[in-house]
Order: C-alpha cells, then sequence, then structure tokens
C-alpha cells in the first residue's frame, strides 16, 4: 500500500489546471491590441452614450479603476445600452491582423499534459478571433468569457430598484472621492472581483489550490492569489505582494516554472519504470 501510495504521489503534479488571462497575456502589450480597445471603448462613449468629449478620457480610467471594466461602471452609473452592441463596437471592429502566430507559445502549451483554460472579461467572439489569430485555438480545454458570467447579455438588468435611480453625469462621478456619495453596484460580473473568479472556479469545477494563474493585471492576481491560485505576473520581472512568480514574457514560463515539466517527467519515468518492472515480473 506505502508504494502504491508514493507512486500516485510521485506521479502527480503539484498543479491540475493553468489558467491564463488573454489580453497583453498570452499576448503583449506592445502589440497595439489593447490601446485600439481603448479608443473604440471612448468613441463608444462619446457615439452611443453622447457623454461630453472632454470627460471620456478621465471617465474611462474611472471606471475601469472602480470596476474592473469601464463597460461593468458604464452599467453601474445608469447607463442603459445592449452588451452585444457594446462588444461588437469595441471588439468587432479591432485590427487582429496586429496579432501574429506564436509558434513557440504554441509549442509550450502543447507540450504540458496540465487543462489549461482562458479567463477573460472579453466577449466569446473577440476571444476566438484573438486565439485563432495567435494559433493557439486548440491549446485551451475551456474559454471563460464575459458570457460564460454573465449569461442573460441580452437582458438589460437594471442596476438597482430603486425608482430614483438616474444616470450619474461625468462630473458628479469624477468628483464622488471627495463627496459622500456611495458607488452604485454594477450588474456586471468580471475580474478583478472575487464573484468572477469564485464564478469560474464552480462553472469549470476547478481547484484553486491546484491552478497556477497567470496574467499581466496586479489588482486580478492578487484577488486569485487570496482565493488560493499560485499567481504568475505576466510582463514584468518585478515581483511584487500578490504575486508567487514574475515573467517578462509568457514565453519564460519554462525557464520560470520548470517544475511544471519536470512532474510530467517525473511521472514518465515511473510510469515507464513500473511497466518494465512488471513486464519483467510477467516474464519470470
Amino acid at each position: 500500500m506505502e508504494n502504491k501510495d508514493q507512486y500516485r504521489q510521485d506521479s502527480q503534479s503539484k498543479y491540475e489546471c493553468l489558467l491564463f488571462d488573454l489580453d497583453d497575456t498570452l499576448y503583449p502589450l506592445a502589440s497595439g491590441l489593447s490601446a485600439q480597445v481603448t479608443r473604440n471603448i471612448q468613441e463608444y462613449m462619446l457615439q452611443k452614450l453622447g457623454i461630453e468629449e472632454s470627460k471620456v478620457p478621465e471617465l474611462c480610467i474611472s471606471l475601469y479603476k472602480d470596476y474592473g471594466t469601464t463597460m461593468a461602471g458604464l452599467k453601474a452609473i445608469g447607463y442603459d445600452f445592449d452588451y452585444d452592441d457594446f462588444h461588437s463596437f469595441v471588439h468587432g471592429r479591432l485590427p487582429y491582423n496586429l496579432l501574429k502566430p506564436d509558434p513557440v507559445l504554441r509549442s509550450l502549451l502543447l507540450s504540458l499534459p496540465i487543462r489549461k483554460v482562458v479567463f477573460t472579461n472579453g466577449d466569446k467572439a473577440h476571444g476566438a478571433r484573438a486565439l485563432s489569430r495567435l494559433g493557439l485555438e486548440d491549446c485551451f480545454q475551456e474559454v471563460m468569457s464575459f458570457e460564460t458570467l454573465n449569461p442573460t447579455t441580452n437582458e438589460n438588468i437594471p442596476v438597482n430598484t430603486n425608482p430614483s435611480t438616474r444616470i450619474l453625469d461625468a462630473d458628479e462621478y469624477l468628483k464622488q472621492p471627495n463627496t459622500d456619495l456611495v458607488l452604485p453596484k454594477t450588474p456586471v460580473v468580471c475580474k478583478p472581483f472575487e464573484d468572477a473568479f469564485q464564478k469560474v472556479f464552480e462553472i469549470s469545477k476547478m481547484n484553486p489550490q491546484r491552478t497556477l494563474f497567470f496574467d499581466d493585471s496586479i489588482r486580478n492576481l492578487q484577488t486569485g492569489k487570496r482565493l488560493g491560485l499560485t499567481t504568475v505576473l505576466v510582463g514584468s520581472s518585478h515581483r511584487i505582494s500578490g504575486v508567487d512568480y514574475a515573467l517578462e514574457s509568457i514565453h519564460n514560463i519554462k525557464e520560470a516554472l520548470p517544475e511544471l515539466w519536470e512532474a510530467e517527467e517525473k511521472s514518465t519515468s515511473v510510469r515507464y519504470s513500473r511497466k518494465i518492472a512488471i513486464e519483467t515480473y510477467v516474464q519470470a
């Protein structure tokens, strides 16, 4: 019994799942795609929501900081729009040709027989197009997207049931740190908030204690760390609180985390040795 338990322990990797952010993680910030996303969001705020042009950039950033995504913030402060229309405007017009196939990353991912999942605040179509351009569309078992966490995407869920609910104008919202205004909640489930992570764990039956989480956002990583994930910052080699590993590039996975490959090599070696021992015993 002891030998059997030892074999099970030796052959089992420390991690059973690798969880990856998409934007600026599986492809670099230098691609320019994220900058285009920001421009499209600001155009949507201006053209579709009629927000004053001079207020758009600051409001866009502030909502992102408070709510995880600008879209979640816009919903929270009372703007009524269709989620699919927003995603079509923001992601549907992106120049995906900025993303190039990444055979190095593809090889790294395929060499690891560990379940791999993408966790993005973006919509399903954006995830599919970005992964396809990178040549990684078949490297992941699941993609957790906006629709995964917000399944009623075509319904305009009320921000709250108070009949006095109104849109907070840009000036009022931007002044809120210096006032007694309590920020309204958003109906959108997204990173970096714990409910988004908990939903991913539940839907994908993921054990956070045995999951390695890659993201370029410190906020996302710190939330993940609080919930038990082992965290990997991508895009910087500077490790800070809430970060277990820091990679300048996603391509540095193997040199930073060789144990992922060593565990598999050890497992293969143990299985091979066990097979030889059994065959020798049978022949004897």
